[in-house]
């Protein structure tokens, strides 16, 4: 198994101090079968066959990113944002639950601002 953690400026980390998500309760990890990215209390589990891609993103905006876990409005995705300058879009098959408790809201992807964006990547197989 692999933990990334995430990469935390300041004012995402104070922003994000309200919703519990500390670089303690944050993270990603990538073991031979599944990727599970951990943001407070939301969580994203899927097999690693589930993953079809990933890119490096970069210039996020900080109002629509910093503090908890955000859903885009365009595609449905979810974004665990602890910093606005780069990240890993992780692209599923099948779209994932994680922003919502029911499971309704299903993610295509999700971005990730850990600090070691292409270990994350090569651990993802891409």
């Amino acid at each position: 198994m692999q933990r990334f953690p995430f990469r935390w400026t300041p004012a995402y980390r104070a922003l994000a101090a309200p919703f519990l998500v500390t670089p303690r309760s944050s993270w990603v990890e990538v073991d031979d079968e599944h990727l599970l990215i951990r943001f407070g209390r939301w969580s994203l589990r899927t097999p690693l066959a589930n993953v079809v891609g990933t890119e490096v993103t970069s210039g996020y905006s900080p109002l629509k990113t910093a503090g908890p876990a955000h859903l885009s409005f365009a595609d449905r995705g979810v974004t665990f944002a602890t910093n606005p300058d780069r990240g890993v879009c992780i692209r599923f098959r099948d779209p994932v639950p994680a922003i919502e408790p029911t499971g309704r809201i299903r993610h295509p992807a999700a971005t990730v601002t850990v600090e070691d964006v292409d270990g994350l990547r090569g651990a993802l197989g891409r």
